[in-house]
């Protein structure tokens, strides 16, 4: 499965933003499908496993995903199973609001600067 053209450009804008490649791929992965496996999130936003993993670890320390164990089979190990825990809506109100509070200091910054220049 590859990202569709809008899919692409809704993860090209978080990363403009700031936000990994890997971890702005899931989350729009994410955002788009619902419930899935590592796996399926491998093949879906063509990541390597290491690399999911890190943006899974990321995103469930934000408390943007959650996860549980899926028994599907009596044999094998367990399938994790992720999902996204808040709207897309509200993750991108969490990252509008972390951006303002950068562009805030970064003024405070510049306003100290002046301070030295006068």
């Amino acid at each position: 499965m590859f990202f569709t053209e809008h899919e692409e450009e809704f993860a090209n804008l978080l990363i403009r933003l700031g936000i990994r490649k890997n971890i702005a791929k899931v989350l729009v992965y994410l955002a788009n499908i619902g419930e899935v496996s590592t796996r399926q999130v491998e093949r879906g936003t063509d990541l390597r496993q290491p690399e999911v993993s890190l943006a899974m670890r990321y995103l469930l320390d934000r408390d943007w995903v959650r996860s549980y164990q899926s028994h599907r089979s009596s044999q094998g190990r367990p399938v994790k199973i992720y999902n996204l825990a808040k709207p897309i809506a509200d993750i991108i109100g969490v990252i509008e609001d972390e951006k303002q509070q950068e562009v805030l200091q970064q003024i405070k910054l510049t306003k100290k600067l002046r301070e030295y220049v006068c």
